[in-house]
């Protein structure tokens, strides 16, 4: 019973609004196309769901065919939300929307339609700000993130901007720096600025 639901919520709520958007549906995977990025968002049923009963997460991947190109990795044509550079479930991106969302008798469907609908609307709003690999670098290095900051360093080194490099390894030694690791994590950093020809500073 609950299946049905989330097949209509699918099919009556989240395609319409993407495919308006763009988006081309395969299975519970909508994704679109765009120069040398992809964006994706696909929905994921929990593995202990039941006809009483299902739980369902949302998952958003962008795919950068620069920052693969930079990984050294064969550029995907159609990749899958695992293989994306960036990578959030949508109640990391939106705000007032569930870690996951589930669907009993008792559920208010047109609750769950109106969360929905507004998370991936800010979804969509946030990936109109992500045209290109830079803008996913960015992204990590204001957190400052471990994910992804090798090539992050390498793009922006090589695209111009080793100060902005040197400023994402001071921002992450402020994080980690205390940490064990750190000195593993600084030698791999300064390995990419010699690569460069590049000094990385204290």
């Amino acid at each position: 019973m609950m299946k049905q639901v989330f097949n209509d919520l699918i099919k009556q709520d989240v395609k319409p609004l993407l495919k308006e958007h763009g988006y081309a549906k395969k299975g519970l995977h909508f994704s679109k196309a765009s120069d040398a990025m992809t964006y994706i968002i696909s929905f994921q049923k929990s593995a202990g769901n039941s006809a009483d009963q299902l739980m369902f997460y949302v998952n958003c991947g962008i795919y950068s065919t620069e920052l693969a190109e930079v990984q050294g990795k064969a550029i995907k044509d159609a990749p899958a939300e695992v293989e994306c550079h960036f990578r959030e479930r949508i109640e990391n991106i939106a705000h007032g929307v569930p870690a996951r969302y589930e669907l009993t008798e008792a559920t208010d469907i047109d609750t769950v339609r109106q969360s929905l609908r507004s998370g991936l609307e800010q979804v969509l709003d946030f990936y109109a700000q992500m045209p290109d690999a830079r803008s996913i670098v960015d992204y990590y290095r204001s957190v400052p993130a471990l994910h992804l900051c090798e090539e992050g360093l390498r793009l922006l080194i090589r695209s111009g901007d080793p100060d902005a490099a040197r400023a994402y390894v001071a921002a992450l030694r402020d994080k980690h720096g205390e940490e064990n690791r750190w000195s593993i994590f600084e030698g791999k950093y300064q390995a990419i600025f010699d690569a460069y020809g590049e000094d990385m500073g204290a």
